[in-house]
């Protein structure tokens, strides 16, 4: 757990620093910026979106996910505890959900999040992890100056799902192959895709209700192996 430990604390400190630089930007540059991130974000979609082995899968995950994220409705609970949080902070301004689910699919969504935390559980060698902890740190600062507090809280969402893998990970290694992986990555580009759209205010994406996706292609490839 050691390296997801020190992946979410640099997600924290890193968000900290942001925050700190978030006063001292002026309206006008934040606009900028945030349209900056928009489209950098829509770079990192699209190359994850470019990982996967089938596309029907791909697009059979992005369906099925979003009739489940429908049904349980995702994007009104997050919405929900976003706002509850957000009232805590009283001098806070800003989409506290549109932080925290950025961030949180950005650092989770990835070879290196699943590959890191199998590493992490089943040798020990957490170099991946400490890897990419550095580079979340460095884009959490960036993601903080402008999305806010929330991106603070995706940390706790790194810390449950590269915990969750390294815990686990001599069962999931089974599940999560190669393959399972990319059309995970790809799943996820997808989403990150969807929030640059949001960012950029071309359209507003309920992008939380897609999240289940990301669990059908190790589930449908774990069947096909049975």
């Amino acid at each position: 757990m050691l390296g997801t430990i020190v992946n979410s604390l640099t997600i924290i400190i890193g968000a900290a620093i942001g925050m700190l630089f978030k006063k001292g930007i002026k309206e006008g540059y934040k606009n900028t910026i945030m349209d900056g991130i928009g489209l950098s974000v829509l770079v990192i979609g699209i190359s994850n979106a470019l990982e996967f082995e089938n596309l029907v899968v791909v697009i059979v995950s992005i369906v099925i996910g979003s009739i489940i994220g429908e049904l349980i409705d995702i994007n009104k609970r997050l919405n929900n505890l976003g706002d509850r949080l957000q009232s805590k902070f009283k001098n806070e301004e800003g989409n506290f959900s549109k932080g925290f689910v950025t961030a949180s699919l950005v650092y989770c969504v990835g070879a290196m999040a699943i590959v890191g935390a199998i590493q992490s559980g089943l040798t020990g060698n957490h170099q991946t992890l400490y890897a990419k902890a550095v580079l979340d740190g460095i884009t959490a600062i960036i993601f903080a100056s402008t999305l806010g507090i929330g991106v603070m809280f995706s940390s706790l969402a790194v810390f449950l799902y590269q915990g969750t893998i390294t815990i686990f990970a001599s069962s999931l290694s089974s599940i999560l192959t190669e393959i399972a992986i990319n059309e995970i990555s790809s799943v996820g580009g997808i989403l990150i895709i969807a929030i640059g759209i949001n960012l950029l205010g071309l359209k507003e994406i309920k992008i939380a209700n897609m999240l289940p996706a990301i669990i059908i292609p190790p589930v449908y490839y774990f069947l096909l192996s049975l």
